[in-house]
């Protein structure tokens, strides 16, 4: 797992370019403001299977990462079981983090 994408993470969510809450998350998604989709390793079947359905429909790429606490914590919040970046910066370079 990446510590820099986790920081990378944390700075996103002080630029304003992050959503962390389902209903914001999946807004983002629809309507093609969400770049990428980190979903936590740990996240609940039934859930796991809406984000990967909405995100394949709506062409979103998405990357399993980390686990709900790490996620809540790299953003300055409770767990979380899915993160939108709302940047296209952001998202390429968190990509590019999480691929090596």
């Amino acid at each position: 797992m990446s510590n820099r994408a986790l920081s990378l993470l944390g700075l996103a969510r002080r630029a304003g370019k992050l959503s962390w809450h389902e209903d914001a998350n999946l807004a983002a998604i629809r309507t093609g403001k969400a770049s990428v989709l980190l979903l936590a390793e740990d996240a609940g079947s039934s859930t796991a299977k809406k984000y990967r359905d909405k995100c394949l429909f709506y062409n979103v790429p998405l990357i399993l990462f980390a686990s709900k606490n790490q996620l809540g914590q790299a953003v300055g919040t409770s767990p979380r079981t899915a993160i939108a970046v709302n940047d296209p910066g952001f998202a390429e370079k968190l990509q590019e983090l999480l691929q090596r």
